[in-house]
């Protein structure tokens, strides 16, 4: 089953694992939304700004700190994932705990992992 997700800390950067999740998740078939703060194209898909609300989205994978995820909380959570992926260095009790006030799944996990053992 592929699952739409948004990448929220999306990077052009190929150093950077929300780079890497870009590319995995497109080869793996599930569908991308990069949501970032710089402008730029990922796996073909552009980097767009936290501003449009998808209605259609399974997955949030987070690649930004908890540090910065509250100007993020409205926009994730209005989103309405199924899930949210907390990927190491994103762990955040607050944010999980709003999310799962609204019925939303948390997972401290890795995508990549996720993706390489066929657990996404």
């Amino acid at each position: 089953m592929k699952k739409k997700t948004l990448i929220l800390g999306a990077s052009t950067n190929p150093d950077r694992y929300a780079y890497l999740a870009a590319q995995r998740l497109t080869q793996h078939g599930h569908p991308i939304v990069n949501v970032g703060i710089k402008s730029g194209e990922v796996a073909g898909v552009p980097i767009e700004p936290a501003e449009k609300l998808h209605s259609d989205i399974d997955t949030i994978t987070l690649y930004i700190g908890a540090q910065n995820q509250p100007a993020y909380y409205k926009y994730i959570l209005n989103t309405h994932p199924k899930r949210i992926i907390f990927n190491p260095g994103t762990e955040n009790p607050e944010l999980e705990a709003k999310a799962k006030e609204k019925g939303i799944e948390t997972l401290e996990a890795c995508t990549l992992v996720m993706l390489s053992t066929g657990q996404y």
